[in-house]
């Protein structure tokens, strides 16, 4: 537990931070907004650990106050190739199949979750900023990135919480939303990012290798080419 702040400290913030592209150049842009940011992921059972580590390293590499490593295991619910051992991940989508499907690795309220997590642990801080890295440009067709949902749970988060009953008001900063990947690596470049410290891959091999044909591999590779930033992403093919 963090020592309380003080009037003299700069604001803190929680951000989520999942070890990926956007959850890293999230938390650079909290840090250039002057927030003390509590860095928050989870350990949620995925099949792509290696972003667990990735996660740490991002958060130290941009200077977060505080990293909280969370661990809840989704795998009981199942439902997703992403905490499941019986679905593949889907390689090498169609690009129309992408954007109108709702994709096996879709974790099942996963963002409703992580956002209700991590406004408890606003509340512990005293914190009103949360700050999460969907977009609803270059995405998977997750129902949990959309502006509307985002919306929603600030609405909600308000009436839930006693932050909130009290007069306060939780901002879930969303800085990504009408991004491209091309203009969130751009960003991430000019805020200091270390984008080989990120992994984005579903379905990484034993080494920690990308796959290179998930739908998050295919959408990161397209966004540094459009970029013209250099990809140091280490593929397995």
């Amino acid at each position: 537990m963090p020592p309380p702040p003080t009037a003299t400290d700069p604001p803190a913030a929680v951000v989520l931070v999942s070890g990926g592209l956007d959850s890293a150049v999230a938390l650079a842009t909290a840090r250039a907004a002057g927030a003390a940011c509590h860095a928050l992921t989870f350990d949620y059972g995925q099949r792509h650990r290696v972003e667990l580590e990735a996660a740490r390293k991002v958060s130290e590499q941009l200077g977060a106050t505080r990293h909280v490593l969370l661990s809840i295991d989704l795998r009981a619910f199942g439902g997703s190739a992403l905490t499941s051992d019986t679905i593949d991940v889907p390689k090498q989508r169609a690009p129309s199949g992408a954007e109108t499907e709702i994709p096996v690795t879709y974790v099942p309220a996963r963002n409703l979750v992580f956002l209700s997590l991590a406004t408890a642990l606003a509340e512990t801080i005293g914190a009103s900023d949360i700050y999460i890295g969907v977009n609803a440009v270059d995405y998977s067709g997750y129902p949990d990135c959309r502006p509307a949902f985002i919306e929603a749970f600030a609405r909600c988060a308000d009436l839930a919480t006693k932050a909130g009953a009290e007069g306060g008001r939780l901002r879930i900063r969303t800085p990504l939303m009408e991004m491209s990947k091309a203009e969130i690596i751009r960003a991430g470049a000019d805020l200091g990012v270390d984008f080989s410290l990120t992994h984005s891959c579903y379905d990484p091999d034993e080494r920690g290798r990308a796959c290179g044909g998930c739908d998050s591999c295919v959408i990161r590779r397209a966004g540094f080419e459009a970029s013209g930033v250099e990809d140091p992403t280490i593929y397995a093919a």
